[in-house]
């Protein structure tokens, strides 16, 4: 039996050490935020936060999450509630197809909390794992930076959801 919190929830798994993380929180924990891509790494829509840190769901063992905290898109906000990282997509409609955006989220999520006042460059170096065909870059680009802004304001006690 293997533990992890999934977005605060303790759970107690059954699987086998070596299946991805990724089909644990879908599959199991019925977190469909993450989402199956490329299953090599190399478009991040499966991207989540383990312990703050964006990792590639499909390529992480359960084993390397066993007794720590994952967070999913889903654990940052609520749909009647959304936290300040879905508030700022959803305000520069930085979506279009929206398969890449979960992930896209969580890698931006784990940027702000290292760097609350990341420049333009410091957003394209740590997004740069995660892909968008859609060509939303721009809108990403300002989400991230309204997304700081208003993590500035809940950190200052108007708002919640500040830190993942």
């Amino acid at each position: 039996m293997i533990k992890l919190i999934g977005n605060g929830h303790e759970h107690t798994l059954g699987a086998e050490p070596d299946t991805p993380l990724l089909y644990i929180l879908r599959d199991q924990l019925g977190l469909n935020g993450p989402k199956f891509g490329c299953g090599l790494g190399q478009c991040g829509a499966c991207t989540v936060l383990l312990n703050g840190e964006a990792v590639f769901s499909c390529l992480t063992p359960l084993l390397l999450a066993a007794g720590k905290e994952v967070t999913t898109v889903e654990g940052l906000g609520t749909e009647g509630s959304p936290g300040p990282m879905q508030r700022a997509f959803i305000e520069e409609q930085a979506a279009q197809c929206g398969y890449c955006i979960a992930g896209m989220m969580m890698r931006a999520q784990a940027l702000l909390r290292k760097n609350s006042s990341p420049s333009d460059v410091d957003i394209r170096t740590a997004m740069e794992p995660n892909l968008c065909r859609c060509g939303t870059h721009m809108r990403i680009m300002r989400a991230i930076k309204r997304a700081a802004a208003l993590m500035k304001t809940a950190d200052a006690g108007t708002s919640g959801r500040a830190s993942p």
